[in-house]
């Protein structure tokens, strides 16, 4: 299970994590000692945090820069652990790294209490899909462990994410990871605390749903022609986010609405086969050449994406200029790259507190915004709470990766009752 670490920075999270894979036993043999050395070496005091840290300037600064990812096992299942990020300058690298998760431990410092990016980040978990999340208030030592502290933390937390809409977590531990309190066992330095050690509970989370048996999407990459020693092969390219194509199924590539049958299956050097499923980078022949563009989903017409020019987003802006209407951006949604603009600003949150919707004509760096964006031809794609690999999106400004977010409903556009038409129409002409 893929587990991502984020909160404000210097509240604990590669701490946390060093403390985590000493206890389970995950270190490589010898390099704590390595890293104590190392430490007695340069007169600075010891640290589980160094043993995330990997990068020099990461160390001479203490701060995590890139998304360092590690691993250790429990009884239950093994972990990919990713430790983001919490300075507000590399909130790309956080969002990069908490895509790819599946749940997420939120830090707060029990003595700073809820801070700017524990609120951020909360929010970003919640755009991101992210629903499995335990909050640890950490550093329990540094205030007495005293429960007054962890249920005022608590109190205000959970007022501050259901007021914006976001995830609602699955428990608050208070832990104190420097010396492992109720990181892996129940600390005895807080009696009060009825609840998991904090790795229980990651060990009752349940696993993401299997990819393969969603709905078949694959986004096209590339189309290829062999036209050489007798080889007319014409290859539809791409990785299959998810479901299963079989020779002989028919599918539909949207949003042409083009559709054919496959007739093999390809890969560089490997052996024929019958059927390939989610993860897979793959290419397909068809029984009949239909023109078809990098940026096409292929899918089963019986469980087709969505088409339109228009969908709503929760999407956070991190461009050195504001996200503004009336101008053209580059969408770039799975494969496909089209200008996008807004078509209506619904609500832009503070970008510091979170707190309170603003009316705003414009989106500034670091803020998020619950938006309705139109592109100026028709996308195909899926709501992020179906199916997250065609649901999620970046923006770009210029050359610079500018915003990103997820679709979270379709809207529909002057065109979208002639598209079901068109669709409806198509699948009765090829079924009689």
């Amino acid at each position: 299970m893929n587990i991502v670490i984020v909160g404000h920075v210097d509240h604990g999270k590669s701490t946390l994590v060093g403390r985590l894979l000493a206890d389970t036993g995950a270190l490589p043999e010898g390099k704590l000692d390595k890293v104590r050395r190392e430490c007695a070496r340069t007169g600075k005091p010891f640290e589980y945090a160094f043993l995330l840290d990997a990068l020099e300037d990461e160390q001479d600064q203490g701060i995590t820069i890139d998304t360092a990812r590690c691993f250790f096992k429990t009884a239950a299942r093994d972990y990919i652990i990713i430790d983001a990020p919490g300075h507000i300058e590399f909130l790309k690298n956080m969002i990069s790294g908490a895509a790819r998760a599946e749940a997420a431990i939120l830090m707060i410092d029990a003595k700073e209490g809820v801070r700017e990016n524990s609120r951020r980040h909360g929010y970003i978990l919640g755009m991101l899909g992210i629903k499995q999340v335990v909050v640890c208030v950490n550093k329990m030592d540094l205030v007495g462990y005293s429960q007054q502290v962890f249920d005022g933390i608590e109190k205000e937390y959970r007022a501050f994410l259901s007021g914006i809409g976001a995830v609602s977590p699955r428990q608050f531990v208070p832990i104190a990871a420097l010396s492992g309190e109720n990181l892996t066992s129940r600390s005895a330095n807080m009696p009060w605390y009825q609840g998991e050690s904090m790795l229980a509970l990651l060990d009752t989370f349940p696993k993401a749903p299997d990819k393969v048996a969603q709905p078949l999407r694959m986004p096209v990459q590339a189309i290829y022609k062999f036209t050489s020693h007798g080889d007319e092969r014409r290859i539809v390219a791409g990785r299959i986010e998810t479901g299963t194509a079989k020779v002989g199924d028919e599918v539909v590539f949207s949003p042409s609405n083009k559709s054919a049958s496959i007739r093999s299956i390809e890969g560089f050097n490997a052996t024929a086969r019958d059927a390939i499923g989610a993860g897979w980078s793959t290419g397909f022949t068809l029984s009949q050449e239909i023109y078809i563009t990098r940026g096409e989903v292929m899918s089963l017409r019986e469980h087709a994406p969505l088409v339109g020019t228009r969908f709503r987003a929760n999407l956070i802006w991190l461009g050195r200029k504001p996200l503004v209407q009336g101008r053209d951006y580059k969408l770039k949604l799975h494969t496909a790259a089209q200008p996008v603009r807004i078509h209506k600003l619904l609500k832009v949150l503070d970008a510091s507190e979170l707190a309170g919707e603003l009316v705003k004509q414009e989106v500034g760096r670091h803020d998020v915004a619950d938006l309705i964006l139109e592109t100026r031809q028709p996308v195909a794609f899926d709501l992020t709470s179906d199916i997250e690999g065609t649901g999620r999106f970046v923006i770009v400004d210029g050359y610079e990766i500018a915003g990103g977010g997820i679709i979270t409903g379709a809207v529909p556009d002057d065109q979208d009752d002639l598209r079901s038409e068109a669709r409806l129409r198509d699948f009765s002409w090829i079924h009689g």
